[in-house]
């Protein structure tokens, strides 16, 4: 329990949920229905942020009750204008290999977002990780994407399954980039 009140978890990824437990010993889990791809924006904090308050929220508001947290993992691919792409899960085997062809040899960002909502109030927030992969030889990444590990996953990599081979180097929370920065996380509760 954590604020005297019953933790749900709003996020259907396996990941986010193993890693909940580092934190929290019971927690229920509810997967919202929220329309991504219409709070996707270019700024890519700004939708880690949106995509978690926006799952928070949906939950809390059907429970009306208890401590929600909403997550989202955003990856960010600098590109030569100053911006950003936006590299979400793939759609297809040939989607994935294409993504892992554009982090090949470079750094990108991972942006998790964060939600909490209770009764007495929400408290939104993110946490940024910079990763760089190797340059990836394309048979690596063909034999990547056939094991299907990628196809579910923002930036169609898992860091801590088979594409750990492929980071070159991590600077910043490496839960984050699993998908939920606890250092953090436990931070802003203790916090409150």
């Amino acid at each position: 329990m954590i604020l005297g009140k019953d933790v749900v978890l709003a996020s259907g990824s396996p990941r986010r949920q193993h890693l909940l437990l580092e934190l929290v010993e019971d927690f229920e889990i509810f997967v919202p229905e929220v329309d991504e791809d219409s709070l996707t924006t270019s700024d890519p904090v700004q939708t880690a942020e949106t995509l978690a308050e926006a799952k928070a929220v949906a939950v809390f508001e059907k429970r009306q009750e208890g401590f929600v947290i909403g997550g989202d993992t955003v990856v960010a691919l600098p590109d030569e204008k100053g911006g950003f792409t936006l590299l979400g899960k793939p759609k297809h085997k040939k989607d994935a290999e294409k993504i892992l062809s554009q982090l090949s040899g470079r750094s990108h960002l991972v942006i998790t977002g964060v939600c909490f909502v209770w009764s007495g109030g929400k408290k939104t927030f993110s946490e940024t990780s910079k990763v760089t992969f190797r340059t990836l030889d394309p048979a690596e990444i063909k034999a990547y994407v056939a094991t299907g590990e990628p196809m579910d996953k923002a930036g169609a990599y898992a860091s801590q399954g088979g594409a750990a081979k492929f980071i070159e180097s991590i600077e910043g929370s490496k839960f984050n980039v699993i998908g939920l920065p606890l250092e953090r996380v436990q931070k802003e509760i203790e916090a409150l």
